[in-house]
């Protein structure tokens, strides 16, 4: 099923306002492969793992979120927070984000096993240095662009930024466009 942005905000909202979600326990996959992605990861990159507890959002509850941070500032970030649905976010880089799953209704019944696949296939990208990440100037305001390509896959992303992380965008140079290099192994 392919949404718009609006679209997929507006049944977000109808999902959270009259929940019908069903059999939200077969997501529970997604948490161990995480973990599994996550230790394999650590094992194979030369990475600094970070594991805290966050909010997602002003109304959400403590989530626990484990960081992998590459030892070359030129590689990008991985960020995965794992919510009660149980579900994942998930950060790449600066400004790449996934819900997974992106609605647990039953109408859109996402597979988790395809879930895994896409978390998998998007992180292997951007650890070979497939994702690109800018800020851009617009007269309404800011505006960040992603674009992540790997092996069988290619996606882009972009969103209006608030003038505050704009701003810090800009001041920490951040805002410039960036190809992030390749995760470094282990030897």
């Amino acid at each position: 099923m392919s949404w718009d942005a609006a679209g997929r905000a507006r049944h977000t909202a109808l999902v959270r306002d009259y929940p019908h979600t069903t059999d939200t326990e077969r997501f529970a996959v997604l948490h161990d492969a995480a973990d599994a992605l996550l230790d394999e990861l650590a094992e194979r990159y030369m990475v600094e793992r970070r594991e805290t507890k966050e909010l997602l959002g002003p109304d959400e509850a403590l989530v626990r979120t484990v960081r992998l941070i590459p030892r070359t500032p030129a590689a990008a970030p991985l960020a995965i927070a794992f919510t009660g649905l149980p579900g994942l976010r998930v950060r790449l880089g600066r400004w790449w984000t996934q819900s997974l799953p992106g609605c647990a209704c039953a109408d859109c019944a996402e597979d988790p096993g395809q879930l895994v696949d896409e978390l998998r296939v998007q992180t292997k990208a951007m650890i070979e240095g497939g994702l690109w990440e800018r800020v851009r100037r617009g007269v309404s305001g800011s505006w960040f662009e992603t674009r992540l390509i790997g092996d069988g896959f290619k996606a882009a992303h972009e969103g209006l930024m608030s003038s505050q992380a704009a701003r810090n965008a800009r001041r920490c140079g951040f805002a410039a466009a960036v190809q992030w290099a390749p995760w470094p192994r282990r030897s």
